[in-house]
Parts: C-alpha cells; structure tokens; sequence
C-alpha cells in the first residue's frame, strides 16, 4: 500500500468563509492539518485548493499545494483531479481526502484510517468513534451503523444517517476523513450522485449505494471540526491553552 494524503480546502465555506485560513495559535487552520498528516507518516502530503490565497499560505509554511477547478462538487473530485496532477504516473494506489478543518485530528488516527484497507474487499476506510452526550439526535452529527455492536479494530458500516429513531449499540459517530483505493476513487467521481445521496446530503452513500463497501477503523473519541465561528472559538480555546 503506498498512500498519499490530499486535504481539499476552498474559501468558499457557506457558514464560516475563509475557513481554511482562520488562525488557529498563529497558523491558518489548513496548515495546522497539514502538519498533522505530515506527522502521521503515511505518505506525502498536499493540499488541494482552488484559492490562490490558500495556496500562497501552504508554500509559505514548506507544504505543496496543487490548483484545481473552482466549481468542483465536492471535495472527492477536488482529491481526483489534484491526484492525477500529483501522481499521474498512478504509483500511490491509496488516496486518503482529509478534511481541512480537523485541526484537532491526531497522526494516529489518520494513520488508523488505512487500516480497514488491510481487508483486499475494502473499497474505502474512514473512522468511528462512540457518540458523545446529546449527540445521538444531533443531524450535524452523521451516524455510522456498524454490521456488529461489538467491533475490533475495524468494522463494516451498512450505512450512514443524520437522525435514529433511538439509540442503538451499532451506531457510531462518523470521521469525515476517507482512505481510498485509487481505483474505487476513479469509479466514484464518475458516477451521479445517488438519490439517498441527494436526500441526506451524504455523499458517502453514493458509494453504499453503488455497491462499494466501507470499513471504518475505531478511534476512541471523534476530533471536532469547525464548521462555524463558535467552533472556531471553541478550537481556538482548546489548542491555544
């Protein structure tokens, strides 16, 4: 397995513009994540945007960053393409698309992502952790059910949901951070969004959908993301301390 890491960022956010810059202790949010991934050791590691602004903040601070289209519909294609810019001879056969606004994510867990890739039927990896308190009827929260409630390391996920009708010792809190096989990828972008896709606003279950299946490795507590500007307060609180 020879992967890389890609972190799709745009400034275009609808609830928190400029998010990928937003300071965070000093450093604008996307390169706190860069540094993360780059700790991790799982590959290289760049960032792929559509801002020249973004892109000027990751040379400054020694990433590499890669242009890509700015009307792109998600960040799965905004990985794609900045993929077949990066590594278009095809030698990374794993492209893990992390999130620019995990600035709390930890390396081992971005290195516990690849982990359900050990599986050869494994289309994607992402991560599980345990809801917390008041999570469970949170729709920000998207649910990831397990095939079993008494999982190992990894663990098959049957699908992905924003409400339950009730708690259930299957659901699991789902990491927006994916592990893919390149050729599962190259099939997905090219599919059209799935109508459960479309209803949920869950782009994950356009893969389900299709007949891909997806593994989740098993962290102990989900890292916050910041989608908003009391998030980016509560980051700043947290990690400047």
């Amino acid at each position: 397995m020879r992967p890389i890491v890609i972190i799709p960022a745009r400034m275009a956010a609808s609830r928190l513009p400029g998010k990928p810059l937003a300071d965070i202790c000093g450093v604008p949010m996307v390169v706190r994540v860069l540094r993360q991934a780059e700790a991790a050791e799982v590959g290289d590691v760049a960032v792929a945007c559509c801002d020249a602004e973004v892109a000027d903040a990751v040379t400054a601070a020694g990433g590499r960053a890669v242009m890509t289209a700015p009307d792109l519909a998600s960040g799965s294609d905004r990985v794609w393409e900045a993929l077949g810019v990066l590594d278009p001879a095809g030698t990374c056969d794993v492209a893990v698309n992390l999130q620019g606004d995990l600035p709390d994510i930890s390396p081992a867990a971005i290195r516990q992502v690849l982990a359900p890739l050990e599986v050869s039927a494994v289309d994607i990896g992402t991560l599980v952790a345990p809801l917390a308190p008041g999570e469970l009827d949170d729709p920000a929260v998207v649910k990831a059910h397990l095939a079993t409630p008494t999982p190992s390391s990894t663990v098959m996920i049957t699908t992905f949901s924003r409400t339950v009708s009730g708690p259930d010792e299957r659901l699991r809190h789902h990491v927006g951070i994916y592990a893919w096989r390149r050729s599962s990828l190259g099939r997905f972008v090219a599919l059209p969004p799935s109508e459960r896709e479309q209803a949920m606003r869950l782009e994950q279950l356009r893969a389900l959908d299709n007949g891909m299946r997806i593994d989740g490795g098993l962290v102990d507590a989900a890292p916050a993301g910041v989608d908003t500007p009391a998030d980016l307060d509560s980051a700043r609180r947290r990690l400047c301390a």
